[in-house]
């Protein structure tokens, strides 16, 4: 479908002598054709956003709707506006079907200009876009229900009925290779279409807790889930002389350790330890691949669905995409809507992974998502350590254990003195009741801490 619409662009850039641009009615870019022109004003600030982030801004499409070209119905000539970041005017081809505007095609105006005649023509290419954009969102509009049922049925056989529905819907493209992307959480209604989606469905989504979450992932260098295990001697022998050689510090029986079991259900959810979670909504999307080696497709999906208002580093409550491996057929859609949301869930909770996550670069988040998905994993030993008045003690012992229980390395990620580090982590001893020493404590630990950015 991109390619037919890449044709198209070209086709009316070929009509006016210009390059043309392609976008759906919420502005969002789906094709554009070449600029190899040697003027400088051949790229304003405005169309280089677009193209940049695939997006244009709400300001620029207020702007521009103000010239009504929601309403019209044939080209409409736009005045340049610098103060606006428009150098050069613009000339708009509403893309309707049966009246209703399905996008733009935009192109740069220059004097004396296209004339009528080559205007009329490409006006009928618009047309044939309007039916390809009408056709697309149709189609992922009568696919959500399918789609949807299929990633909340469970298993058995209301699961094995609605892969049916949804394969025959689907048609001969039903067994190919396919992904599923997460974005979430998502407000508002489902987009009309996202270019290259087999299908589009909300999905209810189970907020996470962020009150007692420790500060989003630390910038350690050390990959998520490092040393958990393991030791390191002589920090662990600095921190009993900064002790005092006090003796070993009480720890909990086993059932403080026991593992939470997986739950059924669409993705992970869970409930913080300092409340519920928030109810709301994802956006999923099944997108079709050529091959399994080449994700560009979700990617460019989960991008563009995201926008510019998510870059790395944003705060937890801005929307991440998680993106699954592919499966070929449709029989394990559910299983790839786990994948994506745990890597929606691994990119909010960890900045170092980016806005777009892959679910098989998310590290020990693909465990930890698993617990997370059932009961809520909230053990008492680091209860204590979660609640808001020790988050620093928290991502102190987060930190540590990320970089492999090394002070050295732990204390210059921190920005602190050894013998801070040493006394935070004896106050984190004594909320826990745990031993860092020891390598089960240190896992118990360590994977209490990173499932709580889940929860």
């Amino acid at each position: 479908m991109k390619g037919d619409y890449q044709d198209l662009v070209d086709e009316i850039s070929a009509l006016l002598g210009a390059p043309a641009t392609l976008e759906n009615r919420d502005f969002r870019l789906i094709a554009f054709g070449a600029h190899d022109s040697d003027d400088d004003l051949a790229m304003d600030p405005v169309r280089t956003r677009s193209i940049l982030t695939r997006q244009s801004t709400a300001a620029v499409r207020a702007w521009f709707e103000g010239f009504g070209i929601a309403r019209a119905t044939g080209p409409v000539r736009i005045p340049a506006a610098p103060d606006a970041g428009v150098f050069r005017g613009r000339i708009c081809l509403p893309v309707r079907y049966r009246g209703i505007v399905q996008g733009y095609v935009w192109l740069l105006d220059r004097e004396p200009g296209p004339g009528p005649e080559a205007l009329a023509a490409a006006m009928e290419v618009a047309e044939r876009i309007g039916i390809l954009l009408a056709e697309e969102a149709k189609a992922g509009a009568d696919l959500s229900r399918e789609f949807r049922a299929v990633l909340t049925a469970g298993r058995g056989w209301q699961h094995d009925m609605a892969v049916a529905a949804l394969r025959l819907a689907l048609g001969p493209g039903a067994d190919g290779l396919h992904t599923v992307v997460c974005v979430a959480p998502w407000s508002g209604e489902a987009p009309a279409s996202v270019p290259g989606a087999a299908a589009v469905s909300l999905v209810p989504w189970r907020g996470r807790a962020h009150e007692a979450q420790p500060a989003r992932g630390p910038a350690t260098g050390a990959p998520a889930g490092a040393g958990a295990v393991g030791g390191s001697g002589a920090a662990a022998g600095a921190r009993a002389v900064a002790r005092g050689g006090s003796g070993a510090v009480a720890r909990p029986g086993s059932g403080a350790r026991a593992a939470a079991g997986a739950g059924g259900g669409v993705g992970p959810s869970a409930a913080g330890p300092a409340g519920g979670p928030e109810a709301g909504q994802a956006l999923a999307v099944l997108v079709r691949l050529r091959s399994a080696d080449v994700l560009a497709p979700a990617v460019t999906a989960a991008t563009r669905l995201l926008g510019p208002s998510a870059p790395a580093g944003a705060p937890p409550t801005a929307p991440t995409a998680g993106i699954a491996e592919p499966c070929r057929g449709l029989a394990e859609l559910s299983d790839a809507w786990a994948q994506a949301s745990a890597a929606a869930r691994a990119s909010a909770a960890q900045s170092r992974l980016g806005p777009v996550a892959r679910w098989s670069e998310i590290g020990p988040y693909r465990m930890l998502a698993v617990l997370a998905a059932g009961e809520p994993v909230d053990d008492p030993a680091a209860r204590a350590l979660l609640a808001p008045a020790h988050r620093e003690l928290a991502r102190t012992a987060e930190v540590f254990l990320d970089c492999a229980g090394q002070a050295g390395r732990a204390a210059a990620a921190l920005g602190v003195h050894r013998q801070t580090l040493y006394y935070r982590l004896n106050r984190v001893e004594q909320l826990t009741g745990l031993d860092l020493d020891e390598g089960e404590d240190r896992l118990l630990l360590h994977m209490a801490l990173k499932s709580a950015r889940l929860a």
